[in-house]
């Protein structure tokens, strides 16, 4: 099946809201080996850093590496307001529009994260941070050669700028972020200050400090919350080229990047273009991509992947496709049954349709035995929990007793399994049984309430693949009396009604940091998020007992604090199903031309192939690509 409906990738733009990392309160760990306002080069929320000031570059670059090459793809993630089959804005900094994906490539913060840490960061515009005795503001000495791509220099005036900004008009992932920011003055013309307001935790100060600059001067007659195809400049590597709206967009490469022979950028983005194409329809991707006019592809579809890689050029050997594995942070693919409509609002409604689906039957007749079954909005990772409650878990779990369901002291909810006909007799009747339970009757061929309201769910879809799987499911609500169907909507109709709660059930995935922080968790399970147009609360959680799992989230002092809270908020979550886990997959299905160099080993803690992969000139000749 496709999961391209907002699949969030943790490394762009740094450590946003969504991917951003959460944990300790306690600075001082931190910086135990260091006296405060020390001039350092990296922080991490668990103390020492992976690479030492003056490292040369990061273990997974590829210096040696050639430059030049073209690299064409779909893209499998997005962040912000970015969408994967249209684009019609430059400012992928707001709400409003479809911003293209990799635009993020312009552009730089004072630090950047690393694909083989969990919750590190490193100097990045900025060249030395330091951190007060409290920990409550950071000071960045800003690298005199940073420059935008005007050829202007990156000034503290700038910082304080785009903070400022972003906090008060920025995206709600961006507001979210910097949300604890109390203050950020320019001490001089490059060096700026960060203060936060003392609630913050520590991994919430360090996810503030990635957000993108943008040049205050740009703005000086225009809108921040402007849209249209004017490129907002950056100081990052790339920069627009050509492009069509909605069509493709094309990245170039910049020969006077600032930083490309600075240790972060060393044997990275080798590409000199990186195009971008949009489809409306996931079969003509994939035909474009077996004729060539696309070069690197990752399938999410399991009939694709199972029975389309049989074209000429992959039997000939100029296209390889492979299985790698997925990256070592939390993910999950799940329902969302919005709760700001009535119908959803008793948890046993929730259980009784997740109960519809069959997964066994489905696996096995559509999706070709190549999908787990997902227990979890947290899987693949340590944060599942497991069993029953440990001592650890009890404790944070019994001052919350009374808003919590009771099953939640017990063992862990885990999915039904069917007889794997498609229509489970027994699964329905227990369905029956939880919806006559939560006060729906059936009239006719109808559910309906005590008021006569005949029970109503629209499924809203984007992609028709989801049709096809999910069918069977909504055939086994109607069963039920459930007066169930199918909306397919267009990529702008669907990210509207999305960021508007205006659906029913909808279908999300997405990838948390491997380190999550109270902020991130907010915004997809937190009370606050309920009501905030664009977050990614779309089930309309509201519980005070979860709201305070993610309170312990930012409390936390170690990383064993941090998988006891999260256990335990994974328990609470699902016992209560306000998300509906779904199918999840081991890894990631890739298909590309043979025309690339790439290292054996992937990082840990992302996959950006666009720039870790380069082009190698001897196999495009061999592929007949040169």
């Amino acid at each position: 099946m496709t999961e391209s409906f907002r699949i969030l990738s943790r490394r762009d733009f740094g450590k946003l809201a969504l991917a951003g990392a959460a944990l300790a309160s306690a600075p001082g760990r931190l910086f135990a080996a260091s006296p405060p306002d020390t001039k350092l080069h990296g922080l991490s929320a668990f103390g020492d850093v992976k690479y030492p000031a003056g490292y040369e570059r990061f273990d997974y670059a590829s210096p040696e590496a050639p430059e030049g090459g073209r690299f064409v793809f779909t893209v499998p993630n997005w962040v912000l307001n970015q969408a994967p089959d249209t684009f019609d804005t430059f400012n992928t900094f707001i709400l409003q529009g479809n911003a293209p994906p990799r635009i993020e490539l312009l552009y730089e913060g004072l630090m950047l994260s690393t694909l083989d840490e969990p919750d590190a960061i490193y100097c990045h515009l900025a060249e030395s941070v330091s951190v007060s005795a409290d920990g409550n503001t950071f000071r960045f000495e800003l690298r005199p050669e940073a420059r935008f791509s005007t050829g202007a220099p990156v000034l503290a005036g700038d910082v304080a700028f785009s903070y400022r900004t972003m906090k008060a008009e920025g995206h709600p992932s961006l507001a979210i972020a910097l949300a604890e920011v109390a203050e950020v003055t320019a001490e001089g013309e490059r060096t700026v200050a960060i203060r936060f307001t003392g609630r913050q935790t520590l991994p919430t100060a360090l996810q503030a400090l990635s957000i993108p600059i943008v040049p205050e001067s740009f703005f000086k007659d225009r809108r921040f919350t402007e849209g249209g195809f004017t490129e907002i400049p950056g100081s990052g590597p790339y920069k627009v080229g050509r492009y069509i709206a909605g069509r493709f967009i094309e990245y170039e490469k910049r020969a006077d990047h600032w930083a490309k022979d600075m240790p972060f950028s060393r044997g990275l983005d080798h590409f000199q273009t990186i195009r971008v194409e949009f489809f409306r329809d996931r079969q003509a991707a994939l035909e474009a991509f077996k004729k060539g006019d696309s070069t690197f592809r990752e399938e999410f579809t399991t009939r694709a992947w199972a029975t389309e890689y049989d074209f000429p050029a992959l039997r000939a050997g100029r296209v390889k496709k492979a299985q790698i594995p997925g990256e070592k942070w939390p993910r999950f693919q799940c329902w969302a049954l919005n709760q700001r409509r009535q119908q959803f609002v008793d948890a046993r409604v929730r259980r009784a349709i997740n109960l519809c689906f069959d997964f066994e039957w489905t696996n096995a007749n559509l999706l070709y035995g190549l999908r787990v079954h997902s227990q979890s909005p947290f899987e693949n990772s340590d944060f599942v929990a497991t069993g029953a409650p440990s001592p650890e878990e009890l404790a944070l779990l019994e001052p919350l007793r009374a808003d919590l369901p009771a099953e939640v002291f017990g063992e862990v909810w885990r999915q039904p399994v069917s007889d794997g006909s498609g229509t489970d007799r027994r699964l329905l009747r227990e369905a029956s049984t939880l919806l006559q339970a939560a006060g729906w009757t059936r009239k006719g061929s109808q559910l309906v309430d005590a008021k006569g309201t005949v029970f109503r769910l629209e499924f809203l879809i984007n992609d028709p693949e989801q049709a096809r799987v999910y069918g069977k499911m909504i055939e086994n609500m109607k069963l039920l009396g459930i007066d169930a169907s199918m909306r397919l909507v267009d990529a702008a109709q669907y990210q509207d009604r999305q960021n508007r709660f205006d659906f029913d059930m909808i279908l999300g995935a997405f990838s948390f940091n491997g380190t999550p922080t109270r902020e991130g968790m907010g915004l997809f399970f937190g009370s606050a998020a309920r009501e905030r147009n664009g977050s990614y609360n779309y089930p309309g959680t509201a519980s005070p007992a979860v709201d305070a799992l993610i309170d312990r989230i930012g409390e936390a002092k170690s990383r064993a604090d941090l998988v006891t809270a999260m256990r335990a908020l994974d328990r609470v979550l699902r016992w209560r199903l306000d998300w509906l886990p779904n199918i999840g997959s081991p890894g990631h299905n890739i298909a590309w031309w043979d025309m690339f160099g790439f290292r054996d080993e992937k990082p840990d803690y992302g996959f950006p192939v666009e720039r870790l992969w380069w082009y190698d000139e001897s196999k495009a000749k061999a592929a007949g690509r040169a």
